[in-house]
């Protein structure tokens, strides 16, 4: 095993294990599903915030999710513009750490909204490694963004990093297991390791968080699946829940922010925090 630079960056970003929920920010300026203006895409975003902060959520974290198809590995001028704009309306009405991501592998972006908009943490997919999306071949980051961070004196947002990451063909890396892949992620300097499905709404294998925790002392949060029913199962292993799909109507991401299903994840959390202390 390498040895990594340092267990931790920066300072421990939350006391427990985090639930981190998802505002699918709607489908932005210039994109082909655009239907709102900028005022009305923010204004439900910051319905959402609200929601989840009223309901406990210990984080958020933005994604331009309804862009489809997305743009590979950078985004325009005026993706970054609105993203920054609605980040920075959200910061301002939540008490929460906030963090986003730019599809698709748009990580220099996400740095450069995460630090005008006064954010915590970006969530970064190709930080090490290389892979095939639907998008097409997405390059390892981890070199040009971390200079970037440094150049622009953002060194306190974080990064974390997608590992083996859902929608995505790893043929090129099949002889790197997923355990590897997080021990990268931990030497090249990432703050924590986020394990998925194959696809969005599907939960990880417990094999791969064990793998992870078995090679990487990062954090290791789980970026997709995690219900309330699965939600124990998962707890012993993981450190943090990033939740979009089940929160939403009928657990689906495109729909509405159902505040009762919010309301009965954080209720089995608590119960399984309680539990574990």
């Amino acid at each position: 095993m390498r040895i990594a630079y340092s267990v931790y960056n920066f300072p421990a970003m939350f006391s427990s294990k985090p639930v981190i929920a998802v505002i699918h920010v709607e489908a932005l300026p210039g994109t082909p599903a655009n239907r709102l203006s900028l005022r009305e895409i923010e204004a439900k975003a910051l319905r959402e915030a609200k929601i989840y902060s009223e309901c406990g959520v210990h984080a958020v974290a933005l994604e331009n999710m309804h862009d489809v198809p997305y743009l590979r590995g950078s985004v325009g001028a005026e993706i970054v513009a609105s993203m920054a704009i609605i980040a920075r309306a959200v910061k301002d009405v939540v008490t929460v750490p906030c963090g986003i991501q730019i599809l698709a592998g748009a990580n220099i972006e996400a740095m450069a909204v995460a630090h005008a908009a006064n954010l915590d943490f970006i969530r970064a997919e190709g930080f090490v490694f290389a892979h095939i999306a639907d998008e097409g071949f997405i390059q390892s980051s981890a070199a040009s963004l971390l200079r970037y961070r440094k150049q622009i004196g953002a060194e306190r947002v974080q990064v974390w990093a997608d590992v083996k990451k859902k929608h995505s063909a790893h043929a090129i890396t099949s002889d790197i297991g997923i355990g590897a892949t997080a021990e990268a992620v931990e030497f090249m300097r990432g703050d924590v390791v986020i394990v998925s499905g194959s696809v969005t709404g599907e939960p990880p294998q417990q094999s791969d968080i064990l793998e992870v925790k078995q090679h990487c002392k990062l954090p290791a949060y789980l970026g997709s699946g995690v219900t309330a029913d699965n939600l124990p199962s998962f707890f012993p292993h993981a450190d943090g829940f990033i939740v979009g799909s089940y929160f939403k109507v009928n657990g689906h991401w495109a729909n509405e922010v159902d505040a009762k299903r919010v309301e009965t994840f954080m209720k089995v959390h608590q119960g399984m925090s309680k539990d574990e202390g």
